[in-house]
């Protein structure tokens, strides 16, 4: 498995509609298994396809975050969201492509995914929690959304502008 470069915004390939997945190929799934390998080493919970700068509809993510608990990865292929609850969650967000930058984002507290698995099988499943948060999260990356797209424009612009000083700081290093 190989680490993948995480695009940091703003970068133009992170506002981008994603195409759909035709077919799970074999060259998809490595790609999926490094982002999974990419998203730990990050470390992070979630990862979308447009953030290493593939433009398919793929992303990855494992909520488990107690230590001594076994690891639950996830990929999923063109995942779509078919309902959301009325009930709603606020998740402190942040985003491995935005580092160090984090906002209170309010969504569906539960939600229901249809997507494909690494088999080329379809699944569904309800999320709830953590796991409803980050499947939404990193379905907006796919939507060409970035979670603070949720904030007002005053804070999005605020850390809009950090994330830039940070980005010409790395490329002077």
């Amino acid at each position: 498995m190989t680490t993948k470069t995480i695009l940091i915004h703003p970068d133009p390939r992170l506002k981008k509609v994603c195409d759909p997945v035709a077919d799970v190929s074999d060259e998809l799934r490595k790609l999926a298994d490094d982002m999974l390998e990419t998203m730990y080493d990050a470390p992070g919970i979630g990862l979308a396809a447009p953030q290493v700068g593939v433009l398919s509809r793929l992303i990855v993510l494992d909520c488990i975050k107690e230590e001594g608990d076994p690891p639950q990865p996830m990929a999923m292929f063109n995942p779509e969201i078919l309902a959301s609850s009325d009930e709603t969650n606020v998740y402190e967000e942040g985003c491995l492509s935005i580092p160090d930058q984090y906002a209170e984002v309010t969504r569906p507290a539960e939600v229901s995914v249809r997507w494909l698995d690494r088999n080329g099988n379809e699944r569904e499943q309800d999320f709830e929690g953590l796991w409803a948060t980050c499947v939404q999260h990193e379905i907006d990356h796919l939507n060409g959304k970035l979670f603070i797209d949720h904030l007002s424009p005053m804070k999005r612009q605020m850390i809009t502008r950090k994330s830039q000083k940070m980005k010409r700081e790395r490329a002077r290093v």
